[in-house]
């Protein structure tokens, strides 16, 4: 903890070139892309799409689920969707998974989560229907769970009514996308085919 907190008492001195960049900020943000991937520290959307400040509108969750839209049932996220979309007018939302993802290789292992309650509610309630392939298959890396995994959130972001709306007017993209973290490669997800290669 100590680190970083010398780091934030730096940070001023250290982002001197970003001096009048920062000072526009006043005005607000004006990202273009939103970023939904997991919480896991080990996937930093900035430094993979090499953005700058106020370039992604982040949003990070437990397996980089997207829960399903209920209006009578707000959560954090639905909220944060929504005002991207509604309000700063992102014209793209990528949905990025993971290689060796703790919360899709759970799912896909059925591993016992009853020491963790939170986490085995939050991952059972949005689970891909149809589940996972046979757990004896699996690789270390949970490549196939992890890809179908976000294109299943995807699917379900799909049905926001904001972003339906966006999508049927042409002025928001959605994307999946696939890091590996042992890697550092990206796949993304081509509808027409269901397959992900190489961006």
């Amino acid at each position: 903890m100590r680190r970083l907190i010398d780091r934030a008492r730096t940070f001023p001195a250290r982002c001197g070139g970003l001096g009048r960049e920062l000072k526009e900020f006043e005005a607000g943000q004006r990202p273009s892309v939103m970023f939904i991937t997991c919480s896991d520290s080990r996937v930093v959307p900035t430094l993979l799409t090499d953005s700058g400040p106020g370039e992604l509108f982040e949003m990070r969750t437990a397996g980089n689920i997207v829960p399903p839209y209920d209006p009578d049932v707000p959560t954090s996220e639905m909220a944060t969707i929504e005002y991207a979309v509604c309000v700063l007018e992102v014209s793209d939302i990528i949905l990025c998974g993971h290689s060796h993802c703790g919360a899709v290789g759970a799912l896909a292992r059925h591993e016992d989560l009853r020491t963790l309650p939170a986490v085995r509610g939050w991952l059972g309630r949005h689970k891909p229907a149809g589940g996972f392939p046979d757990p004896e298959n699996l690789g270390p890396d949970c490549e196939q769970p992890a890809q179908r995994h976000a294109v299943a959130q995807l699917n379900t972001l799909r049905d926001y009514p904001c972003v339906s709306r966006a999508v049927g007017e042409g002025r928001l993209g959605l994307h999946a996308w696939y890091y590996e973290v042992h890697t550092g490669a990206v796949q993304t997800h081509h509808l027409s085919t269901g397959i992900f290669s190489s961006l």
